[in-house]
């Protein structure tokens, strides 16, 4: 079975680069998607995604740290 060679060249959307990054984040991304993000996918795109997505990981992290240390000094 041979696929369209126009499918191939479609941009994705920008919330499918998200759930992307997201899934490899975890762990859980499956081939199929895999094969796609790399025949359609943009490199600049995916590492903007996955920068922003770890630094709001490390902020949330942080936060975190910082309301468990905040509620655990109350007297």
């Amino acid at each position: 079975m041979e696929q369209d060679p126009a499918s191939d060249r479609r941009r994705q959307s920008l919330g499918s680069v998200i759930g992307s990054v997201f899934a490899s984040m975890f762990g859980v991304q499956s081939s199929r998607k895999h094969q796609e993000d790399f025949k359609r996918g943009s490199a600049k795109i995916y590492i903007a995604v996955g920068l922003l997505a770890t630094l709001a990981f490390i902020v949330t992290v942080w936060g975190v740290v910082q309301l468990v240390v905040a509620v655990a000094a109350k007297p």
